[in-house]
C-alpha cells in the first residue's frame, strides 16, 4: 500500500467559471489558472501521483505547455487514473477537503464526489469531499483564493 498527499490553491478572478470537483458552481468569480483551475481535482491528481512516486501534476502537465491551456481537469484525472492502472495499482480511497470562504459549497459536495468517482471508475464511497471555511483569515478568508487538500491510499493489484 502507498499513501499520497496533494494540495493546490488558485486565486479567484472575474470572468472565469468556478469549477470544483468537475462541477460548475454558481459564483461571481472563478478560479484562475492555465487549465480550468479545478483546485480539488488538481489536489486529487497530485495525491495519486505522489502515491505512485510519479512527482506532481506540473511535471506531467506543465503550465508552460499550450496544449494544456483551458483543459478540463477531469481529463487530467482520467489520465492519472489510467497511469495508476497501467502501473498495477488500484485506488483504495481518496479523502479531500476544500478550503473556501465563499461560495457555500455544502450543497455541491455530493455531486463533486460522484463526478470524480465516475471519472475514476470507482464506487462513490471511495471518494470523500469535505469543506472548511477560511475563518476570514488570509487570502482564502478574504475570498481571494480557494485551496484543496487530498490524501489517497493505493494498493498493488
Amino acid at each position: 500500500m502507498h499513501v499520497g498527499l496533494g494540495y493546490d490553491i488558485h486565486p479567484l478572478g472575474k470572468g472565469r467559471k468556478l469549477i470544483l470537483g468537475g462541477i460548475d458552481i454558481p459564483h461571481t468569480q472563478g478560479l484562475v489558472g492555465h487549465s480550468d483551475a479545478d483546485a480539488l481535482v488538481h489536489a486529487v491528481c497530485d495525491a495519486m501521483l505522489g502515491a505512485m512516486g510519479e512527482g506532481d501534476l506540473g511535471r506531467h502537465y506543465p503550465s508552460s505547455d499550450p496544449k494544456f491551456k483551458n483543459i478540463s481537469s477531469l481529463v487530467l484525472l482520467e489520465e492519472v487514473s489510467g497511469l495508476l492502472a497501467k502501473k498495477g495499482y488500484r485506488l483504495v480511497n481518496v479523502d479531500t477537503v476544500i478550503i473556501a470562504q465563499a461560495p457555500r459549497l455544502g450543497p455541491h459536495l455530493a455531486a463533486m464526489g460522484a463526478r470524480m468517482a465516475e471519472v475514476l471508475k470507482v464506487d462513490r464511497a471511495t471518494v470523500n469531499v469535505k469543506v472548511k471555511s477560511g475563518e476570514h483569515l488570509d487570502a482564502i478568508g478574504r475570498e481571494e483564493a480557494i485551496a484543496a487538500q487530498a490524501i489517497c491510499l493505493i494498493e498493488t493489484v
